[in-house]
């Protein structure tokens, strides 16, 4: 039995229409976007005019995503993975996401698979590269003058 941690609640204005507060729910539940958008603009056309107003709270309220342009929180992260970036490749720091359900966030498992093959190959073809550096004879004699 494993625990499930949804950690804080934002809004993701970059991911949103009006002001991430859709956005930011369906990443905290875990579902997609259009999904709870639906719900939303279902609610209120079926009189639950509320929705609106809880809606405009949610865009006072929950601050934006740290990392996200315009968020205090995410400047000192995006500082620090800057830095990082330079010393570690693109393709192992994101992570994919496949999706059980049609509304769970994440790719279908097809397309998933495609990206995971697409990264082993540039893996691969990162690998070569630095075998092949590693038996020529110019790291021979790189490492014999750096013993001297």
């Amino acid at each position: 039995m494993s625990t499930f941690s949804r950690g804080e609640l934002f809004r993701i204005p970059s991911k949103g229409k009006i002001a991430g507060v859709c956005a930011g729910l369906a990443d905290y539940f875990g579902w997609e976007t259009w999904l709870v958008r639906i719900l939303v603009v279902s609610g209120v056309l079926l009189g639950m005019g509320w929705f609106v107003v809880i809606y405009i709270a949610g865009w006072f309220i929950l601050d934006k995503k740290p990392g996200e342009k315009g968020s205090n929180l995410g400047k000192k992260n995006s500082e620090y993975s800057q830095a990082n970036n330079a010393t570690s490749a693109e393709f192992v720091s994101e992570s994919i996401k496949v999706k059980s359900r049609i509304w769970q966030a994440g790719e279908p498992p097809k397309q998933a698979f495609r990206d995971i093959s697409s990264k082993f190959n540039s893996l691969e073809k990162e690998l070569q590269k630095i075998e092949r550096y590693v038996t020529s004879p110019e790291f021979t004699v790189s490492r014999e003058i750096n013993k001297l």
